[in-house]
């Protein structure tokens, strides 16, 4: 009997780690997703540039999430057409949440070089391929 107990609490858990894993990838699936759809709607001619991080290193990865989704709201629809649409994919990318390892980084968003909104979103988008890539 008290192995069946044991045996069943160890395969709850495990269980309950694979989901939480899985769930963090869908969640980084679906981010991407929206990054591209602004890809294709976002103005990108005669609009503020954007602190861009590429390739953080593991410590600041917090940081560059955070960095990226300080820029977001600053983005631009093309045309009134996509408004709706863009206007989502804005709300969406910023309750994306991650945490780090905790590791302090050197770098604050104002160091990262200014690029136009595309390179910002191609930027945020290989981040985000990283992340799923480590899960």
């Amino acid at each position: 009997m008290e192995r069946m107990i044991i045996f069943f609490v160890l395969s709850f858990c495990s269980s309950t780690v694979l989901a939480a894993a899985s769930h963090r990838a869908v969640k980084y699936r679906q981010i991407f997703r929206v990054i591209e759809e602004l890809e294709l709607t976002v103005k990108d001619k005669d609009v503020e540039l954007l602190h861009t991080p590429e390739n953080p290193g593991e410590g600041c990865l917090e940081t560059a999430v955070t960095c990226f989704k300080k820029g977001t709201p600053k983005l631009q629809p093309i045309n009134s057409q996509v408004n709706a649409t863009f206007t989502k994919a804005i709300r969406v990318l910023s309750r994306f949440t991650f945490r780090g390892p905790g590791k302090q980084c050197e770098f604050s968003c104002e160091s990262y070089e200014k690029k136009t909104p595309k390179e910002f979103l191609k930027s945020f988008a290989k981040l985000i391929q990283k992340l799923l890539k480590n899960e």
